[in-house]
């Protein structure tokens, strides 16, 4: 839609009459945080159908709605880096935990995306649903972004294609490199991905099969995307004892394959590596200054949240889930299993090891529901239940659920996380679904990041620890994401722009989310806007879908 030419000329013949411009909506009388950076300043912000039209001291204008925000900031929507919205908005396409903190666009696509998928993989995936069944009527990626929006959702959605699911359909879940044929199938696959819109390749490589995936693969995939601006955004090899190493393979990833990369999630994993944070930056400020391309973005909390395979061996997860359960039953491999459980490495990353305790992992979410009374226990807590010791306890859990069990790992140390919010590359993203108190979404937990990531960051860090300014949290949360993932029209408070807004009291604005109770909706978020249509009115959400599919610089209509 591009309103923003009409606006424009609507300007032009209203620059010589005095008669009042009449909005779709305008908001008065507002802080705005424009997304820039720059100071906020008093001022108004006109919206005509899915556009900003205008942004400043708006004299002689009126809307056919007006609303009052003194004492308010408004700022464009929020960006969520890092999003696993992906089956939540299909089964509630309102996305409240996010909308109730500002997030107005989800991106997903850390190392596996929802398309795109083979019918092997369509058969596969559907007898693996837990409570939330759905069709998976799309094979592309595109095509499940576009099934979202026609299932109806409150944010805008935008995906990088998954260099795990782009493996997967040409090799399984073996551990070997792609044949030269094989090899040329991905990236054909990574061509049209890109043209359809994605943002580029994300890898998540401490799993099974992404782990297999040598640096050279992933260059490969990543000089396609490059063809097309996109970005490399990579769960890293180790986010532990190697590293260092790992930011080292993703700037070599970025240098041969001439492209912009972002580091999901970053954090310093487990104590003995909480004092890796100035050698980490050391290295991610000499890629920069050398020219290259480096982001970061993160979770505003001391524990993640994967699932127990994050725990176990890569290689006795070979073959997906049904052959790592079959080969845990089996007591020579559970032996050795156990042995690499217990003990400290740098060939692949153990967070059970990590996490230093069993009591630092709490147990969130199973697919059987005759488990899910263990939800909201450590696994110490199960252990002693079962009179077994931790290792065993989490692979009999695996076996038993059906699935990698949903776990939240406590591994970060709190001073790290404040230094990080203020590195100046940083953004944020939940790393979690968005969904609400209610119907399935009760049926197991979460972590509280799903309710409460950009709020705590506005609230805890901004407002009451003062870590850095409001007006860069908004720049974090907005334009530089939008800007790093070369988005257009979105991310900035400007004439032309889409009307993705967020209008918060910046006195009130809360998480109220804990790792005890984690599903709470946020506070203080007082509306929010999608392309123009209010979402969120007084706090409460109005039910609308407006979301739309954004895509990415490479995208060939």
């Amino acid at each position: 839609m591009k309103h923003y030419k009409l606006i424009a000329l609507l300007f032009l013949i209203t620059l010589g009459c005095s008669s009042p411009v009449t909005y779709d909506i305008l908001i008065k009388n507002g802080s705005i945080a424009d997304g820039s950076g720059n100071p906020v300043y008093i001022g108004d912000v006109g919206i005509i159908a899915d556009t900003i039209a205008a942004v400043g001291v708006l004299k002689n204008a009126i809307g056919n709605q007006e609303i009052d925000a003194t004492g308010l900031i408004i700022a464009p929507g929020f960006i969520n880096m890092l999003s696993w919205a992906t089956e939540s908005l299909i089964a509630d396409g309102k996305s409240q935990s996010d909308i109730r903190q500002g997030v107005t666009l989800e991106v997903f696509g850390e190392g596996w995306s929802m398309g795109p998928i083979s019918e092997e993989l369509k058969q596969q995936q559907q007898a693996d649903q837990g409570d939330l069944k759905f069709e998976i009527d799309w094979n592309t990626l595109d095509e499940y972004l576009k099934s979202l929006v026609k299932r109806g959702i409150s944010p805008n959605v935008a995906s990088f294609i998954g260099a795990t699911t782009v493996r997967i359909n040409h090799i399984g879940f073996e551990d070997r490199a792609p044949t030269t044929t094989e090899m040329e199938s991905m990236k054909a696959m990574v061509r049209k991905a890109m043209e359809e819109g994605a943002l580029g390749i994300g890898s998540s490589l401490i799993y099974a099969p992404a782990f297999y995936s040598s640096t050279e693969e992933l260059i490969e995939l990543c000089k396609v995307a490059s063809e097309y601006d996109g970005m490399y955004i990579s769960h890293m090899r180790s986010e532990g004892n190697k590293l260092l190493e790992s930011i080292d393979e993703l700037i070599r990833i970025a240098d041969e394959a001439n492209i912009r990369a972002e580091i999901y999630h970053l954090k310093m994993s487990g104590k003995e590596n909480w004092n890796k944070f100035d050698a980490v930056v050391k290295k991610i400020d000499s890629a920069r200054a050398a020219g290259l391309h480096i982001t970061t973005d993160m979770y505003n909390y001391v524990a993640g949240a994967t699932g127990l395979n994050a725990s176990m061996p890569p290689w006795v997860q070979e073959g997906g889930y049904k052959k790592w359960a079959e080969r845990l039953q089996n007591p020579e491999i559970r032996k050795k299993v156990y042995e690499e459980m217990t003990s400290s490495t740098d060939d692949w990353e153990n967070l059970m090891y990590a996490a230093g305790t069993p009591e630092n992992l709490l147990l969130v979410d199973f697919k059987n529901d005759s488990l899910r009374h263990y939800v909201g226990k450590t696994l110490a807590e199960v252990a002693k239940i079962h009179g077994k010791n931790p290792e065993e306890t989490a692979m009999d859990l695996v076996i038993a659920d059906g699935s990698r069990v949903g776990t939240v790992y406590f591994l970060m140390d709190e001073a790290n996380v404040k230094k990080q919010i203020a590195l100046p590359y940083m953004s944020f993203g939940s790393d979690a679904g968005s969904q609400a108190p209610e119907g399935i979404f009760l049926n197991s937990s979460t972590h509280p990041r799903a309710y409460g990531n950009f709020s705590r960051l506005l609230g805890k860090y901004v407002r009451d620890e003062q870590i850095i300014s409001l007006e860069n949290a908004i720049y974090k949360l907005t334009t530089l994401p939008a800007t790093n993932l070369k988005l257009k029209n979105r991310g900035a408070l400007k004439t032309g722009y889409y009307a993705d807004i967020a209008i918060f009291d910046p006195e009130k604005v809360q998480d109220h989310a804990t790792f005890a109770e984690p599903q709470q909706f946020s506070t203080g978020m007082i509306h929010v806007f999608v392309n123009g249509t209010q979402v969120l009115e007084d706090g409460e959400h109005t039910g609308e879908l407006p979301g739309q599919v954004v895509r990415g610089p490479g995208y060939k209509n």
